[in-house]
């Protein structure tokens, strides 16, 4: 067997594993519907799978340049297996035992993006990171589409969202034995041990972490954005019904962000990380400015598909040219990097206050500006060699 594919192979299961994460995201308007919230509280609730992203991540990020980022992949696994079953365990029997869960799974797949977006640079052939990068968000994809997907086939059959908790569970137990039977041979390219000083002190000194932290930051909240209040969207644009067809636009919108991400893989093997962050950005721009003048659902669908496809590929294009800028801080800007997730908390709660205030349309102007920085980064800030 190939000695790249056998190592390889459990770390995209991790990635699969750390899609389940986004499980929050795709209830997001169910949950406002059944709960009549406003779009302020939606976004709190849609901050609940993303607050460990701001509080762990360093200290993980440093923990793993002492352990091993197979060690703490490990870790986030079994934390995140156990926020699964709990609530199997407890019969569903209390909404703060749904909240205690989500916030493991929460824990767990902060701490998979910590150990997984570096390790994946261990089993990758020289000059195959951002390709396999791709392909493994590609496969988180897979996974963050599946809560969509299951709670829709479920509603059609008279069930609920509680069936993904099982099934997710049984996936994690696999993913969890295998990369434990499968040795990894880890690069250790820092010469000094990482600390928080050493982290604020990267993110302070070098300008070009910090840009592409903040890009991490703004993305992934203009993702969250999007992925949580396009159903609504259509709903007051056309007319939708959010109860019995939000979870279809929502995973639209995932399914378009999975064919991104393999095409992004296929792309990369011919085309600089650089330049493909600047079509990207470019595409999810246009394409987000489209849903202000759609003027039928087909169209906004389209529009819908054309922005997952311009949004799959920033998260690992960015990581991936900051690690390769600097691969012996590579724990270090691990921990940062994913941290920035926190946007996904936060960017969301701006979005529904606008929301609030103005209109749900014109809130869609915030994911516009975040992707406007991210453009920017890419068309001045990474160096033409990278």
């Amino acid at each position: 067997m190939n000695s790249n594919l056998y190592k390889s192979t459990p770390v995209f299961l991790a990635f699969l594993c750390m899609g389940f994460g986004d499980v929050v995201t795709p209830l997001t308007s169910q949950l406002q519907h059944d709960y009549q919230l406003s779009n302020f509280l939606a976004g709190l609730v849609t901050s609940m799978g993303y607050i460990m992203f701001g509080l762990l991540s360093v200290p993980m990020g440093i923990f793993q340049d002492r352990a091993g980022k197979k060690k703490v992949m490990m870790i986030g696994l079994l934390v995140a297996l156990f926020g699964l079953i709990l609530p199997v365990i407890g019969n569903y029997s209390s909404f703060a035992l749904l909240l205690i869960s989500l916030l493991l799974l929460g824990t767990g797949a902060t701490t998979l993006q910590v150990a997984g977006n570096p390790i994946m640079r261990d089993v990758s052939r020289e000059g195959k990171y951002s390709r396999n990068l791709s392909f493994a968000q590609f496969v988180k994809a897979i996974g963050s589409l599946s809560g969509g997907l299951i709670s829709f086939v479920a509603a059609l059959n008279a069930k609920d969202w509680k069936i993904l908790f099982p099934i997710y569970s049984v996936i994690m137990l696999i993913t969890i034995i295998y990369v434990f039977l499968v040795e990894i041979d880890e690069q250790q390219t820092n010469k000094t041990t990482a600390t928080f000083s050493s982290c604020i002190r990267l993110i302070t000194s070098n300008s070009f972490v910090l840009l592409m932290v903040t890009g991490i930051f703004l993305y992934v909240g203009a993702e969250v954005c999007m992925s949580s209040k396009l159903p609504n969207y259509l709903q007051e644009r056309f007319d939708f019904d959010v109860k019995k067809l939000g979870l279809l636009g929502n995973s639209f919108f995932f399914f378009a962000l999975m064919t991104g991400r393999f095409l992004g893989g296929v792309i990369l093997n011919q085309m600089s990380p650089k330049r493909f962050l600047q079509i990207t950005a470019t595409v999810s721009l246009v394409a987000i400015i489209g849903l202000f003048v759609a003027h039928n659902v087909v169209l906004a669908f389209v529009i819908i598909f054309i922005i997952g496809l311009g949004f799959a590929n920033v998260f690992p294009l960015i990581f991936s040219i900051t690690i390769d800028h600097m691969p012996e801080r590579n724990n270090e800007i691990s921990g940062l990097m994913v941290t920035a997730i926190i946007g996904g908390a936060i960017i969301p709660v701006i979005f529904g206050k606008v929301a609030d205030l103005m209109s749900l349309l014109t809130a869609f102007l915030i994911p516009a500006l975040c992707i406007i920085y991210i453009l920017y980064i890419a068309m001045g800030k990474i160096k033409q060699t990278v």
